[in-house]
C-alpha cells in the first residue's frame, strides 16, 4: 500500500514551511473507511469543527469539502486544529514508514517524544540535531518538509499528548503531570493546553472515560522534581 505522502509529489507553503503534499484521494479512502493501515501516517483537520483526527476516528466523517489533511499532528496545531477527544490523536501510534533523508526526522522525532529530547532549559535543536547528525538548520528543513511543523512545535506537541495521557490513564496531581510529560511548570502546563485543547486541564479530567490501568508515555519518564 503506498504511503500518503510521495516523494514524486510537489510541495506547497503552509505557515512559513515548506510541506509534502498529501495524496488527498488516497487520505480521503483511509478516512472513510477507518482503515487502521493509516493510523498515525496522517490526520485530519475538520474545519467546520476546528479539531482534527486519526483515520480510524469513530465520529461519523466529515464531509470531503471541510476536511484538510496534515503529515503529523505537529502540523495540525499549527494551523489552528484542537485534538479530537474521540479518537485521541495522543495515542496513534509513530509511523516509521519513511525513506532516506525522513528516516533523519524519525530518529530526531523519536528523541522527542521519547526521551523528551527539547525539554528543558539547556535543550536546543543544536543539540538534537548534532545527536541524529546533521546541523540545526538543516534539521529544521527536514521537520518543515516531512512533518509540516518546525522541531519545536513537534515537541510542543508531544509534551501536551503525555500530558493528555496521563490525565486521562492515571491519578496524578496536576504538578507532577506538568513534571513528567516535560512542562517547565505548571503554570506553563496549564497555558500550553489550554491554547492546544481550548479548555482548562482540570476540566479534560473531570469529563474524562473511565480511568485504563496502562499508561504509555511512549518510552519517556521522568521524575517529578520536588
Amino acid at each position: 500500500m503506498r504511503s500518503p505522502e510521495s516523494d514524486s509529489v510537489p510541495e506547497h507553503k503552509s505557515h512559513g514551511v515548506e510541506v509534502r503534499v498529501l495524496d488527498h484521494a488516497e487520505c480521503e479512502r483511509a478516512r472513510v473507511n477507518r482503515d487502521p493501515a493509516y493510523d498515525g501516517r496522517f490526520f485530519s483537520g475538520v474545519r467546520t469543527t476546528g479539531v482534527y483526527c486519526r483515520p480510524v476516528c469513530p465520529v461519523r466523517p466529515a464531509h470531503q469539502r471541510n476536511v484538510t489533511f496534515f503529515p503529523s499532528a505537529a502540523a495540525a496545531e499549527a494551523a489552528g486544529f484542537r485534538p479530537c477527544l474521540r479518537c485521541r490523536p495522543e495515542t496513534a501510534p509513530f509511523c516509521p514508514a519513511w525513506r532516506g533523508s525522513r528516516a533523519i526526522v524519525e530518529r530526531a522525532a523519536r528523541l522527542i517524544a521519547e526521551e523528551g529530547a527539547l525539554d528543558g532549559e539547556e535543550a536546543s535543536v543544536e543539540g538534537l540535531a548534532e545527536r541524529v547528525g546533521v546541523g540545526a538548520r538543516h534539521l529544521a528543513r527536514l521537520f518543515s518538509r516531512h512533518l509540516g511543523a518546525p522541531p519545536s512545535q513537534v515537541a510542543r506537541t508531544a509534551r501536551v499528548q503525555r500530558a493528555k495521557r496521563l490525565l486521562d490513564d492515571t491519578d496524578s496531581p496536576m504538578t507532577e503531570i506538568a513534571m513528567l510529560a516535560g512542562f517547565g511548570s505548571l503554570r506553563r502546563f496549564n497555558t500550553v493546553f489550554s491554547e492546544v485543547y481550548g479548555r482548562p486541564p482540570s476540566e479534560i479530567r473531570r469529563t474524562r472515560l473511565p480511568r485504563r490501568r496502562d499508561v504509555n508515555l511512549g518510552g519517556f519518564a521522568r521524575t517529578p522534581e520536588s
